[in-house]
């Protein structure tokens, strides 16, 4: 016997379990009406994901099957750019004229209610621009025949279609809707947006940054196939290999002060630990910052100053105690050079960190201005900055000045 299919809801949750091409083949052998009802209960950029993950004859019979309004709507977004405010637009409902008048505009509702969640009523003039908005609390208090223009909010706020997420979250931070409006060039109403769905939205990309740093794809999920899983994650695997061997070549480059001293060896990874943490926490703060949007333009100088002069406090703090632990290491293996030794790390500890801390802020900012994601396997670049820089220095030196 046949399983029983899941219930749209079920569907629907299911679809947002997974990345858009895993959820596009899941609901490949659904019948058209099928996918196009899954896809209207999701976050619309995903429903946008979702759709494009079928090719264009499928994809045009979906949106189809769907309701007129929302099939209008999902085409109208695909005009947007990725990660625009205007993939996330839910067609427009409640929508009146300014000489509607109250009990009009009930009745109109009571059908209305049916099939749409309604928060707010829009009032829009003749060339559907939008001049206010009507709140339930005024409509409840209001008399019949009064008319939406006398009980509306004038000139209200709204949002551009063509908004990145990371604008929109910043123009919407301290107000809190449950709905926006989304206008165009002349005013005119062409969307909403959900609060819900931008904060959704917003989340899915910062949850990626993470992954993102170390070369995990944002589109693996939890259910993403283990054979896709490696796919996608192997080549930066493979690019990190080879920046190991960058570092391993700094190593080889010294490997007659290595035997000549041995207990050089054991700090290692001591001073490559250090210097990578301090450019991780650089890096977190540039992502951070350009994820909130709080990094203008012209100040990308003063950010990579800061964090040189964190890496320098940081480093030479951390630098003394990891100098006195060299100092009395290699006094308890009676070692002559004790003391140079011990200063060497110091003196290579905190020039690490000034390093790490630069190359942490000023990595996301150069992937950024060439184009790329600035979360794209930072970690990766930064790790082996870290590791050349703390290696090099602390060998150098110890060349240079030990005996």
């Amino acid at each position: 016997m046949d399983p029983t299919p899941p219930t749209d809801a079920a569907l629907s949750q299911e679809v947002t379990q997974h990345a858009p091409r895993e959820a596009a083949e899941m609901l490949s052998g659904l019948h058209d009406a099928r996918i196009a009802s899954a896809l209207e209960a999701v976050n619309p950029s995903i429903a946008q994901h979702v759709l494009e993950e079928f090719d264009e004859p499928r994809r045009r019979s979906i949106i189809a099957k769907a309701a007129p309004d929302r099939a209008r709507q999902w085409s109208r977004n695909q005009t947007y750019p990725e990660g625009s405010l205007g993939r996330l637009m839910d067609p427009p409902v409640a929508v009146f004229r300014p000489r509607t008048t109250i009990a009009q505009a009930v009745e109109a509702l009571r059908e209305l209610v049916k099939r749409a969640f309604v928060t707010y009523l829009f009032v829009a003039d003749d060339a559907n621009r939008l001049v206010g908005v009507v709140v339930m609390r005024d409509m409840l208090l209001g008399e019949g025949s009064t008319p939406l223009e006398a009980i509306m909010i004038r000139d209200p706020f709204s949002l551009s279609p063509e908004m990145t997420l990371r604008e929109a979250m910043k123009a919407v931070l301290n107000l809190h809707y449950p709905v926006y409006p989304v206008t165009g060039a002349a005013g005119e109403l062409i969307g909403l947006v959900r609060g819900q769905s931008l904060f959704e939205a917003e989340a899915i990309e910062i949850s990626a940054q993470a992954g993102t740093m170390v070369g995990v794809d944002k589109e693996e999920r939890l259910s993403t196939p283990w054979p896709r899983s490696l796919r996608m994650r192997h080549p930066w695997l493979q690019l990190n290999l080879l920046t190991a061997f960058l570092a391993a070549a700094v190593v080889g480059l010294f490997q007659g002060t290595i035997n000549r001293i041995v207990l050089l060896a054991v700090f290692l990874p001591v001073l490559s630990g250090q210097s990578t943490n301090t450019g991780c926490q650089a890096l977190a703060v540039a992502l951070r910052g350009m994820t909130l949007g709080e990094l203008l333009r012209g100040r990308e100088k003063r950010l990579v100053l800061k964090e040189a002069l964190l890496g320098l406090c940081n480093g030479a703090l951390v630098g003394v105690t990891a100098g006195i632990g060299m100092f009395l290491f290699a006094s308890y293996e009676h070692h002559a050079s004790a003391l140079a030794l011990g200063a060497i790390v110091f003196a290579a500890m905190t020039g690490s960190c000034i390093a790490s801390g630069i190359f942490g802020a000023a990595i996301p900012l150069a992937l950024k201005r060439l184009g790329a994601d600035p979360a794209t396997a930072s970690s990766i670049f930064l790790t082996t900055v870290a590791d050349v820089a703390s290696m090099g220095m602390f060998l150098g030196l110890a060349t240079l000045f030990v005996p």
